[in-house]
């Protein structure tokens, strides 16, 4: 499987080609599971086009597009850099690559914003397109995605709620990919048919 060519729309949708080297970098390193698994082995909080075989893909790619959209309105999108939307772009594309964490596990693990925020912190040797902030940027808005969903199953608080501009608009977005009401059309190759 060549990892690049399933991201092709998506570079696309980022301007910088110094942060889509990046970004094909960081695909590169996600486990395989990102690429076939559903978004939730429930189904409970996705949507339709999230939930089977290359669900968590599609949700990624949704919620990168919703992304885009909403930063290309200058209302929304003139309130950041060129580059802090691309890196907010990539962050969204990559949110959930630990999902069911590394090595993969059987459930979605809870605490999977800091697992992927920490991978990336990890792995900043083979990232040497970004400076190191532009990563601890990236992992900042990573970490907090959740949004207000921040305990685990036993109540103990594991995750921080997002608290900048950069975190609520990463949060936002992930948030409406995995609403049931709000459908992305995919084509038969995982890529968003408009």
């Amino acid at each position: 499987m060549n990892r690049e060519e399933l991201i092709l729309n998506e570079l696309d949708l980022i301007k910088s080609e110094r942060i889509q080297n990046a970004c094909v970098k960081i695909v590169n390193l996600l486990p395989e599971y990102w690429f076939t698994v559903a978004a939730a082995s429930t189904g409970k909080y996705h949507p339709e086009y999230a939930q089977g075989e290359g669900g968590l893909l599609r949700h990624s790619k949704a919620a990168m597009r919703i992304g885009y959209e909403l930063l290309s309105d200058p209302c929304i999108g003139d309130k950041y850099t060129d580059d802090e939307k691309d890196l907010m772009l990539v962050s969204l594309l990559v949110h959930d690559g630990l999902k069911l964490g590394n090595p993969k596990e059987q459930y979605t693990r809870f605490d999977h914003p800091i697992l992927m925020a920490n991978y990336l912190k990890e792995k900043k040797d083979e990232l040497e397109e970004l400076t190191e902030e532009e990563i601890n940027f990236m992992a900042d808005v990573i970490k907090t995605h959740m949004g207000p969903w921040t305990t685990d199953y036993n109540g103990n608080e594991v995750l921080e709620k997002p608290k900048t501009k950069y975190q609520n608009f990463v949060h936002m977005c992930d948030y409406l990919a995995s609403r049931k009401c709000l459908l992305v059309p995919f084509d038969e190759d995982n890529n968003i048919a408009v």
